[in-house]
């Protein structure tokens, strides 16, 4: 119980702190959330969406899973999207994986994990689907890597499939589809170039990175 009560002594601690420096912080953000941004991240915990970006609390709307998959029978994900459009009415969503995932590792190697291989099918989809090109990487870890690029990419597409974009556009909604990725080792974020405001330009974009 001594780590659970550390944990409960820290947040006193950040409290505090935070009523120190302004004094309006938790009134202004329990009456007000409206971010402009939707993260669509893995749940490594070393992944953290707003200290990366450097963003106070209410000001990212965030969805977290093994491999950051945007999967058409997820209803989590897709409600989270939906919610994040249609009422928060964000203007960004961003898919961002990291370098080094142990998800997308485990579907290139074929590790078997336990229930967990059942979801990492979809990132072995995308590994077969571009076997070829992965089989051409000598290096192991440029391979994973490769594979954590790919998998961003596809999933920037699976969100511009979705009905809750399509509806959006169709409105006239100003919404755009990002693919980042992060590197642990230097904390670095790199945009993939397929950021897309419609389903058209997700697959062209795609098409035109996914290539060597």
């Amino acid at each position: 119980m001594q780590d659970i009560e550390q944990l409960f002594e820290n947040n006193r601690a950040w409290a505090d702190d935070k009523r120190a420096s302004d004094p309006a912080f938790f009134s202004r953000l329990a009456n007000q959330q409206s971010p402009s941004y939707l993260w669509i991240g893995c749940s490594d915990s070393r992944v953290p969406a707003n200290q990366i970006v450097g963003l106070a609390p209410g000001e990212v709307f965030v969805h977290r899973n093994v491999a950051n998959l945007v999967v058409h029978t997820d209803l989590n994900a897709l409600s989270v999207i939906q919610y994040a459009v249609d009422a928060l009415k964000v203007k960004h969503i961003l898919v961002v994986g990291h370098y080094g995932c142990g998800g997308v590792g485990a579907a290139l190697n074929d590790t078997r994990i336990g229930l967990v291989n059942n979801w990492l099918r979809h990132v072995q989809d995308i590994r077969d689907q571009h076997a070829a090109r992965l089989a051409e990487i000598d290096d192991p870890v440029r391979r994973h890597d490769r594979l954590c690029e790919l998998n961003v990419m596809q999933q920037v597409v699976n969100v511009c499939q979705t009905s809750v974009l399509k509806d959006a556009w169709e409105q006239g909604q100003q919404v755009c589809v990002h693919g980042w990725i992060y590197g642990l080792c230097d904390g670095q974020l790199h945009d993939l170039g397929v950021s897309a405001g419609c389903r058209e330009e997700a697959l062209d974009r795609f098409r035109d990175a996914a290539r060597p």
